[in-house]
């Protein structure tokens, strides 16, 4: 109990202080204590009572959730509509493979934070890696987010939720320009060359060349339309993996991105490739104007480009001491390898941004800012060649010793001078 400066009780969690103000203290729906203040004793009671209704208000559950059925309510309203397909399967991946198995059959309210915490722990025994941990979390976190905005818990239990702290990644596989050369040496005349060729030089995603049809090709403006992305997946409702046509990546996806003489070259021969593909092997639908295909005629995917890969890094590093062979690599590499390039040639971040259809300055920086440090490095390095060599200063001894008037022995300079020859 309280009391104020003449000691008499003021009520539970209610003070008066030195200066005459009177304080009262409560706890809010988050177990911390808050601080009121005013300047009279009712007042007080009076701010103190309706902050303690208005968080009783708050706490009061008008229906109560299980977890999966919140998860159901929450994509359907808060999610869905905002997100691809592809995107709500993955969601649905995560929250079904690594979230429910804990939760299943717990009521929002009774979940804590050391369940969230134990699925974290097992996907770290189970050799899952931070990337899958970081997204249960996140996942978690909006989930009991949206139902702390509504009312029906009075905690997050995923908030403060830490990961181990692992080593970073090694930046992203980058063909140096030796080994790009080399590489298309060996691959020139090969099925897949004009999809490489393409894809190094100008940037596109995998997905956006596979989806390329020849309407997407404007020869005269020497551009190319980047419209829409082909997925290989199961999606909802799908009763094994499938190609579906969707929009790009992000809004800043679609775009028009210049080419060069080689890519020009490059589409002027797939365009033949596939009118002779269409003729030998007919197709109708949706997929049949693709202009990148297999050898039947049928719509590329990622699993195929890197067995076409492989081939080729297989042939060149049979001719390669061990230290020396390339690394297997995917159809992204052409991307990462186009983007060290133009950096290389002096293309500035900005315009590397929309090249590449990110959605944010930002996310170029943070992939190829290193590309950018570690170039500059090597021009900086070029000077040693034109600057003249150092000169060795000529180190002076000490004088002699000497005395000074009082008779006390003293070097007469008591630094080393230096001189240059």
């Amino acid at each position: 109990m309280g009391k104020n400066l003449k000691g008499k009780e003021l009520g539970k969690g209610i003070s008066q202080r030195k200066d005459g103000r009177y304080c009262a203290r409560y706890v809010d729906r988050f177990g911390k204590r808050q601080s009121l203040y005013a300047g009279t004793l009712s007042e007080i009671r009076q701010m103190k009572k309706d902050a303690e209704a208005a968080e009783a208000a708050k706490v009061s559950v008008k229906k109560r959730y299980l977890v999966e059925d919140w998860y159901e309510e929450w994509m359907r309203v808060y999610k869905a509509p905002n997100i691809r397909l592809n995107s709500k399967c993955h969601y649905a991946g995560i929250f079904d493979r690594h979230i429910l198995p804990e939760l299943s059959g717990k009521y929002l309210e009774e979940v804590r934070q050391i369940h969230i915490k134990e699925i974290i722990n097992e996907l770290d025994e189970q050799g899952y890696g931070w990337e899958t941990q970081n997204k249960v979390r996140l996942l978690t976190q909006d989930l009991f987010n949206v139902a702390l905005d509504n009312d029906y818990i009075i905690k997050n239990p995923a908030k403060g939720i830490r990961l181990k702290k692992v080593k970073p990644k090694e930046d992203r596989f980058v063909l140096c320009v030796d080994d790009q050369n080399d590489f298309f040496t060996c691959c020139a005349g090969t099925f897949y060359d004009n999809f490489f060729l393409t894809e190094v030089n100008t940037g596109l995603r995998p997905g956006e060349m596979c989806a390329l049809e020849e309407d997407d090709i404007d020869f005269e403006n020497h551009v190319i339309h980047v419209t829409k992305t082909l997925l290989y997946q199961k999606l909802e409702g799908d009763d094994k993996k499938t190609f579906h046509m969707d929009p790009p990546k992000t809004y800043t996806s679609e775009r028009d991105v210049l080419i060069n003489a080689v890519a020009e070259t490059a589409l002027r021969k797939q365009i033949r490739l596939k009118h002779l593909l269409a003729r030998k092997y007919k197709k109708d639908g949706e997929f049949a104007d693709l202009l990148f295909v297999t050898k039947f005629n049928t719509p590329l995917c990622s699993q195929i480009l890197c067995d076409a890969i492989k081939r080729i890094v297989d042939m060149i590093n049979l001719q390669r001491d061990e230290i020396e062979k390339i690394p297997y690599f995917g159809a992204h590499t052409f991307r990462h390898t186009f983007a060290t390039r133009c950096l290389e040639a002096g293309v500035e971040m900005k315009v590397l941004q929309n090249i590449l259809g990110h959605a944010t300055l930002q996310m170029t920086v943070d992939l190829y800012a290193h590309v950018l440090d570690e170039f500059k490095l090597q021009e900086f390095h070029k000077l040693d060649a034109i600057m003249p060599p150092a000169i060795s200063p000529k180190i002076i001894p000490f004088s002699t010793p000497c005395e000074n008037e009082n008779g006390v022995k003293m070097v007469s300079n008591g630094i080393p001078t230096i001189e240059r020859p």
